[in-house]
């Protein structure tokens, strides 16, 4: 079984964009005009902002596009990465970092100086332990200024899908179908979950179809346990909200 970052290195950041939908400025606008709902704006807490797990990179291009300067653009994934930086040019405020979500912050920024930090594709399920999720809170809300925000995405995949329901299907075109298979082993103590990304891709000339398979662990973090860690960091909610496949969307800002 391999790990979050091998996965989207050897398997996945091909597909990974289209995967979102295949157009990166549209999903650059499309997370723009939400981050401006929530309220995700430069202001008194400052125009650093820090995408982590940035992955292509369409959030980070999204805070560059509402005056945020630097965005600091986090992922492990050098060819996503490379990705992001084609998608860049002519946009000096992303910075693309190469480090573990786990470690950038203290590196990257002073304590309290940030003024929005995002964690959004899942990330939080990729880090290795719920310990790790519980430091990775912590020093978001270390790395905030006053009033900062923060915004998180993750599925709370604690209760285990059965049947037919652990296929999830994630996007088909003409040449290029992808599904997701979920399995929830009897091994360590419901602490992961596997998950096998089935991707058919059809040969243009010949017509043939064919089948490419990977799996990974994701972590299994309940909803109410994730909210419990970002208020013992000293997080408020602002804003939440659900999503299909277990998908949470959380809006916290740190007390001025």
């Amino acid at each position: 079984m391999t790990t979050a970052v091998d996965h989207y290195d050897r398997f996945l950041a091909e597909h990974y964009t289209w995967m979102l939908g295949g157009d990166l400025r549209a999903l650059a606008a499309a997370q723009r005009a939400q981050l401006l709902e929530w309220g995700v704006v430069p202001g008194p807490a400052g125009s650093t902002a820090v995408d982590l797990g940035c992955g292509p990179g369409h959030t980070s291009l999204a805070l560059a596009g509402l005056g945020f300067d630097p965005v600091f653009a986090v992922d492990l994934s050098e060819p996503l990465l490379d990705e992001l930086a084609a998608h860049a040019t002519g946009t000096p405020a992303v910075r693309p970092v190469r480090a573990d979500v786990r470690a950038a912050l203290p590196k990257l920024v002073r304590p309290g100086s940030v003024g929005a930090v995002v964690c959004l594709g899942d990330t939080l399920t990729h880090l290795p332990t719920r310990g790790a999720v519980a430091a990775l809170c912590a020093d978001v809300a270390a790395a905030l200024a006053p009033g900062g925000t923060a915004v998180f995405a993750y599925r709370d995949l604690t209760v285990p899908l059965t049947g037919t329901d652990r296929f999830l299907p994630v996007r088909s075109t003409e040449d290029r179908i992808m599904t997701c298979f979920l399995e929830y082993p009897d091994d360590f103590d419901a602490y992961t979950v596997v998950v096998h990304d089935l991707i058919h891709t059809r040969d243009p000339a010949s017509g043939d179809w064919s089948l490419n398979a990977h799996s990974y662990r994701k972590l299994r973090l309940s909803h109410a346990w994730v909210l419990e860690r970002f208020r013992a960091a000293g997080l408020r909610v602002a804003h939440e909200r659900g999503g299909p496949g277990g998908m949470r969307t959380v809006v916290l800002k740190r007390a001025s």
